[in-house]
């Protein structure tokens, strides 16, 4: 069973093209930042190399450093989701606004979505949140993916 897509998930219905998301988060609608845009929401929790990849496809040449740039951008502004596992580069995806998790597998460090654990946002309650007012929870499953399972098992 599918789980239902999320407002703001890539393919989701009614989530806005790259260039009204941009033009709604008051950011210059650039060829490039289209293209990232695109390129983030289309991919799969990609490190910043596979997104300059996929911009270069759609645009021709772009720096790294743009693609930085453009990156710090699009997160400031709510369009994309940095995640940066522990020991692992930061990867980025287009699924915001739903406050899902991940799991990351060990051994070949493939990461998926998925949905709240318990309740509504922030999903979990800290027992003593010392004063703050808490609405976000970031939490990473760690495991082995089902190919590396079945590598190990054999």
């Amino acid at each position: 069973m599918t789980a239902p897509r999320t407002p703001g998930a890539p393919g989701a219905p009614g989530t806005p093209s790259p260039a009204d998301a941009l033009r709604g988060a008051g950011l210059r609608v650039t060829s490039a930042r289209v293209a990232l845009l695109e390129t983030v929401r289309g991919g799969d929790h990609l490190g910043v190399d596979a997104i300059a990849a996929g911009v270069r496809e759609r645009v021709g040449q772009v720096s790294v450093q743009a693609v930085y740039e453009a990156l710090h951008a699009l997160t400031a502004a709510g369009l994309v989701r940095r995640i940066e596992p522990p020991g692992s580069p930061a990867r980025y995806e287009g699924r915001v606004g739903d406050n899902h998790h991940h799991l990351v597998c060990r051994s070949c460090g493939t990461v998926v979505d998925v949905d709240c654990a318990v309740g509504e946002a922030p999903c979990l309650t800290a027992a003593d949140a010392h004063g703050f007012t808490v609405d976000e929870a970031e939490v990473i499953y760690w495991g082995l993916c089902p190919d590396c399972s079945t590598t190990r098992s054999s």
